[in-house]
């Protein structure tokens, strides 16, 4: 065996194991609320986002980048689930003991591909989830503006199931979108009044 051989051969263990994120169901559905929608789904439609919504990023913000991030960016929840912000177990997303885990998973998902493709692509999961950087600021606003889009179009979606406020779609979604694409989060913003009277 080549060293080309092993290669592809770790290359294809990877994209393999990323099959995997198509059977983690999500809090949110599809559109038409027919089904839970999968992280696979999402980051596919996190993806088409960042290439439609390119003209609300900020200056210097990569679009080719911030497509790369959102397509890695869920993979960890192969081993983790998913942890919805809005459910009774909402304090969860976000805290050391996931962040913990996801960065384990993080470690061995990637760890299958080639070392080099292994730490670029790490390199890139880990700026996502700091979001410090323009374009994974971006890239987190996305991230939590298409669940509200989703819940727009279900007619109330998880909004309904978790009974959330207008206060916490504010903070625990408003705050990031508005961080990254402003104007996104007035327009979108406005058409959330309905669902919460205000």
């Amino acid at each position: 065996m080549t060293a080309g051989d092993d290669r592809l051969a770790a290359q294809f263990a990877f994209l393999n194991e990323a099959d995997r994120l198509k059977a983690v169901l999500r809090a949110t559905t599809l559109g038409d609320g027919s089904r839970p929608e999968n992280s696979g789904e999402h980051s596919w439609h996190l993806a088409l986002y960042a290439m439609v919504l390119a003209d609300q990023a900020g200056p210097g913000v990569q679009i080719d980048r911030v497509i790369r991030m959102l397509l890695l960016h869920d993979l960890v929840e192969i081993d983790v689930g998913d942890v919805p912000i809005h459910s009774a177990n909402g304090e969860a997303h976000g805290s050391a003991a996931v962040v913990a885990a996801e960065a384990a998973a993080a470690e061995r998902i990637f760890g299958l591909l080639p070392a080099d493709q292994a730490s670029e692509f790490r390199a890139l999961w880990q700026e996502f989830e700091a979001a410090e950087s323009p374009d994974a600021v971006f890239a987190k606003s996305l991230d939590r503006v298409q669940p509200v889009m989703q819940n727009l179009v279900s007619g109330g979606g998880t909004w309904i199931t978790y009974n959330v406020t207008a206060e916490q779609l504010e903070t625990r979604v408003g705050a990031k979108v508005a961080r990254g694409a402003p104007r996104l989060w007035v327009w979108v913003r406005a058409r959330t009044r309905s669902f919460f009277g205000n």
